[in-house]
């Protein structure tokens, strides 16, 4: 389960620090393509898990932090390595090719 949701007061220590890769979900409660992605992000932070960290962000609380890295339209996921945003997904996309994204950030 997904149970971190970043801010701007942990992104720092949570995202950007992190030893492992993050799948940052930019989001908010009243996007319906954000909710219906939800379930497959959190089936694949369990298959994941151990490998990529999977965390939150509401972009309704937290504009500044979307707008620094792009987030025009949600739901946006970044793939994060060694602080740097490596990967992005824009829109509601199958497994698949969430998967193809993951597998491809990890072998980086």
């Amino acid at each position: 389960m997904i149970e971190s949701i970043v801010g701007e007061d942990s992104f720092q220590s949570t995202v950007l620090q992190s030893k492992s890769p993050v799948l940052v979900d930019f989001w908010a409660k009243w996007c319906g393509p954000c909710l219906a992605v939800a379930p497959t992000l959190e089936e694949l932070a369990q298959e994941y898990e151990g490998k990529i960290d999977f965390v939150k962000v509401d972009v309704d609380a937290n504009g500044p932090l979307a707008a620094r890295y792009g987030v025009a339209s949600i739901p946006t996921m970044l793939v994060f390595k060694g602080g740097q945003p490596v990967q992005q997904v824009t829109g509601f996309k199958p497994k698949k090719e969430l998967k193809k994204v993951l597998d491809e950030a990890l072998e980086a």
